[in-house]
This record gives C-alpha cells, sequence and structure tokens, in this order.
C-alpha cells in the first residue's frame, strides 16, 4: 500500500467545492481546507506507485477549479 498527500491550490473560492469532490473519489482517505499556500490537502492511498499516479492525475486533478497539485508520498523512516 502506498499512501501520499496531495496539496492542491484552487481558484479562489472552490476550496470547500474541491475538498467535497475529492472525498468522493476511491482511494481519498481524507480531504481538508487549510489556509496557506495550499487549499486543500488530501490524503490517498493505492495499491502501488503507478496507481497512485493514476488517481492522482486521472481523478483528482480532474476537479474543477483545481489549478496546481503536488503530490508527496509517505514515508516511513
Amino acid at each position: 500500500m502506498v499512501q501520499a498527500y496531495v496539496l492542491i491550490q484552487t481558484e479562489v473560492g472552490k476550496a470547500a467545492q474541491v475538498a467535497d469532490e475529492a472525498r468522493k473519489i476511491p482511494g481519498v482517505e481524507s480531504a481538508d481546507d487549510v489556509t496557506g499556500p495550499y487549499d486543500v490537502i488530501v490524503k490517498a492511498s493505492a495499491e502501488n506507485v503507478d496507481q497512485l499516479g493514476k488517481l492522482v492525475v486521472a481523478r483528482i486533478q480532474s476537479i474543477e477549479g483545481i489549478t496546481r497539485t503536488l503530490t508527496c508520498p509517505i514515508v516511513h523512516l
């Protein structure tokens, strides 16, 4: 299992809508509105890195109102 935080920048006023839509996607564990340089942080999981990439590119990035994402895989040191 691979997990990652996806940091999302949205259009002005779209953070709540983006977080709501993200929560509906299978593989998204949580989606929260935040303040700072990013507007929404999603925690996502998938079976492997390839599936995680597909989840981010095909599903999360297709949500209307997203302008940029940054995917941060979780590592266990």
